[in-house]
C-alpha cells in the first residue's frame, strides 16, 4: 500500500492576504499589490470565501460510546467563525459546517444562551459573544511562548525586511499566533488569528517534517480524499519539504503556496511537552528571492529558534529576567 506521506493534495484551505481567513476549496484569490505597507486582495462572495469545509468524521467516531455528537456540532458551528466574518447567518453556517439548517438554528440558539454567540437583531445574524472571547484570550495568554518569541522575531522581521510568523496546527491549516513584521517594507496583511494551508506553505511543511508519524498520517488521510486528481503535485511538494529539513534545516515555499509569495520555515517542539509549533518567515517574492531567504534569513532562522528554545527551557526572557 502506498504510504500517505507520498500522496497528499489539500486545496481545503486557501487563505487570504487580507481576510485572514481561508477560502473554499478549488477557489483562488488574486493579488492586488498597492502603494501602502501592505498587500491586499480582492474579496469573493460570502459563500466562496467562508470558511474551509471541515475535517472530514472519520467512522470509527461515530462507533465511539464517548464522542458526544451534540457537542462536536457546537463546536464545529463556532469553527465556521474566521477573522475575516462580522457576522454569520444560519444558513451560511450550514453551508459551511454541512449541518442542516434546522440543526444550525438549535445550535445556534443554545450557543447565544450560553453567551459563546451574540445575535444581532439588525441583521438577523451572529457574531462571537464574549464567551468565546474569554476562551481565546485565555489559551493565547498561556502560551509563554508567544511573549518570548516577540523580540527575537522583531530583529529578524527588521533584518529581512519581512514577515515573520509562529504558528500552530489547527485542523489542517497552521494558525498564527504570534506575527511581526517589518516597519518599512511592504508585507503580507496576516496577523495573529489567520490560518494558512499546512500542505502547501511552508509553516505548514515544517510543522509536518517535526510531527510524529502517527499525527502526520492521520492529517494526510483527512485530507487525501479532497482531490486525489491533483494529489501528485501537493505530494511532491510535501516530500521535497521533509527533504529539504533533513539536508538544509528548513522548508521552502517559493510560490508554491501564492504565486507571488516566498517563505521558509522551521518546526520545533517545545522541550515543555507542548504542542509543536513551526516558525517562518516571508514576503511578497520581489521582495524576498529565495537566494535572499537561503543564505542570509535562513541561519538567522535557525539561531533564534535554538535561542527561543534555550529560553523556554531556562525561563529566561530575552531581557534577561524571568517570565511574569
Amino acid at each position: 500500500m502506498e504510504c500517505i506521506c507520498t500522496s497528499y493534495r489539500d486545496r481545503s484551505v486557501r487563505c487570504s492576504f487580507s481576510c485572514s481567513g481561508p477560502i473554499a476549496t478549488g477557489t483562488a484569490k488574486f493579488i492586488k499589490f498597492t502603494r501602502i505597507s501592505t498587500l491586499t486582495m480582492t474579496t469573493l462572495p460570502p459563500h466562496d470565501s467562508g470558511a474551509a469545509p471541515l475535517d472530514p468524521v472519520k467512522s470509527n467516531i461515530k462507533e465511539d460510546r464517548h464522542f458526544v455528537t451534540a457537542l462536536a456540532r457546537g463546536l464545529e458551528v463556532l469553527a465556521c467563525f474566521r477573522s475575516s466574518d462580522r457576522m454569520l447567518g444560519n444558513q451560511e453556517l450550514s453551508e459551511r459546517s454541512k449541518l442542516p439548517k434546522s440543526t444550525v438554528s438549535r445550535l445556534t440558539y443554545t450557543l447565544t444562551k450560553l453567551g459563546y454567540l451574540q445575535y444581532v437583531d439588525n441583521y438577523g445574524k451572529y457574531r462571537l459573544g464574549s464567551a468565546t472571547l474569554a476562551l481565546g484570550s485565555s489559551m493565547l495568554a498561556k502560551l509563554d511562548v508567544r511573549q518570548l518569541a516577540r523580540p527575537y522575531m522583531q530583529e529578524l522581521a527588521e533584518f529581512s525586511q519581512g514577515m515573520v510568523s509562529l504558528g500552530m496546527r489547527d485542523r489542517l491549516s497552521m494558525i498564527y499566533i504570534e506575527n511581526r513584521r517589518s516597519q518599512t517594507a511592504l508585507t503580507l496583511s496576516l496577523d495573529v488569528g489567520s490560518r494558512i494551508p499546512i500542505a502547501t506553505t511552508a509553516m505548514g511543511r515544517a510543522y509536518l517534517a517535526v510531527a510524529s508519524n502517527s499525527e502526520r498520517n492521520d492529517v494526510l488521510e483527512r485530507v487525501r480524499e479532497l482531490d486525489e486528481i491533483a494529489w501528485p503535485k501537493i505530494r511532491d511538494g510535501i516530500m521535497r519539504g521533509l527533504d529539504e529539513y533533513q539536508s538544509i534545516g528548513c522548508c521552502t515555499s517559493f510560490g508554491d503556496w501564492q504565486k507571488d509569495v516566498n517563505a521558509i520555515a522551521i518546526g520545533f517542539k517545545p522541550d515543555d511537552g507542548s504542542a509543536a509549533l513551526a516558525i517562518n518567515c516571508g514576503g511578497p517574492a520581489f521582495n524576498l528571492s529565495p537566494e535572499f531567504l537561503l543564505k542570509e534569513v535562513q541561519p538567522r532562522l535557525i539561531d533564534l529558534v535554538a535561542r527561543l528554545q534555550h529560553s523556554l527551557a531556562s525561563g529566561i526572557s530575552p531581557h534577561g529576567t524571568g517570565r511574569s
